[in-house]
């Protein structure tokens, strides 16, 4: 697994697969790329003046993120996106 370091957090998007009014189902590739992602793993936070700062979303959270962030890679197979922490702009609760 890939652990990340700072305040780096690796994402994985979800795919959506949004249907028109029509009932026509669209492909993910077909439709803009989706902004919500799951948390797989967190840093152990940045370091700012000697004290560590402190992580606000953990693995397994569902998360807005900015839409052309982070540096994408592929894992094992599966696609990936590290991202800093300042780039997640809300949890989806």
């Amino acid at each position: 697994m890939l652990k990340p370091l700072s305040d780096r957090v690796v994402i994985k998007m979800l795919e959506n697969e949004e249907t028109t009014k029509s009932g026509i189902i669209l492909a993910p590739n077909a439709t803009e790329k989706p902004q919500i992602a799951e948390v797989v793993e967190v840093g152990q936070g940045r370091e700012v003046d000697g004290k560590l700062e402190k992580m606000l979303v953990k693995k397994g959270d569902k998360v807005v993120v900015n839409k052309y962030a982070g540096t994408e890679v592929k894992y094992e197979g599966v696609d990936y996106i590290i991202v800093k922490q300042d780039d997640i702009l809300a949890i989806a609760e």
